[in-house]
């Protein structure tokens, strides 16, 4: 590089999905941090794959997907079931009504 060239650096939002200007990237974060839970656990568990997907009654390749970021066409429901299945609580809080839209956010303890 030389000494007259400049590098930009934008710095970017808590979401990569919405600074790739996805339209549902608060839940494309959501389950992205639920795909991430799962491999953890499945690594904490000492699971294979195949056991894995024994566990949680799914196909193996569905949990490599899973584990890998690709979680597209899974439900937030779906993973929530999963982590539970994997020996997480999971506690769903309904706040008060507020004037504004309310949010979905994870908390992993």
């Amino acid at each position: 590089m030389s000494q007259n060239s400049h590098i930009t650096i934008e710095e970017g939002s808590t979401n990569v999905y919405a600074d790739l200007g996805y339209a549902d990237a608060a839940e494309m974060q959501r389950k992205s941090q639920l795909a991430a839970e799962i491999a953890r656990a499945i690594k904490a568990r000492r699971l294979t794959q195949q056991g894995a997907a024994a566990l949680l009654e799914i196909d193996q390749s569905k949990i490599s997907r899973i584990t890998r970021g690709q979680f597209r066409g899974v439900s937030e429901a779906k993973l929530l079931e999963l982590v539970a299945k994997l020996g997480h609580d999971v506690k769903i809080v309904v706040g008060p009504v507020r004037r504004r839209a309310g949010k979905i956010e994870l908390q992993f303890a």
